[in-house]
């Protein structure tokens, strides 16, 4: 699987979430690829359910605490990187 990417929908953004969508999207895109290489790291053998939960925290755990507030990814899209990480892709 190729590194996860977070991409906004611009119809769900407010006039100033617009004007910082792309450092935004890429202060995303960069801590939930740093949550996907450390839960790589640290796999056990964990249900899709488990390590999709652990990508959430993680994700959040690198944003500022606003950002993470309200940081709500499309729960299929992680649920995807999760199995790839169980399937060892």
């Amino acid at each position: 699987m190729t590194e996860p990417q977070v991409t906004l929908d611009a119809r769900s953004l407010n006039p100033v979430e617009e004007k910082l969508r792309g450092p935004l999207e890429e202060q995303l895109t960069s801590a939930l690829q740093a949550a996907t290489d450390k839960t790589r790291q640290t796999y056990g053998g964990e249900s899709v359910e488990v390590v999709t939960g652990q990508l959430l925290a993680r994700t959040r755990e690198g944003l500022h605490p606003d950002i993470a507030q309200g940081f709500q990814p499309d729960d299929s899209q992680l649920r995807q990187v999760a199995e790839s990480i169980v399937d060892g892709r």
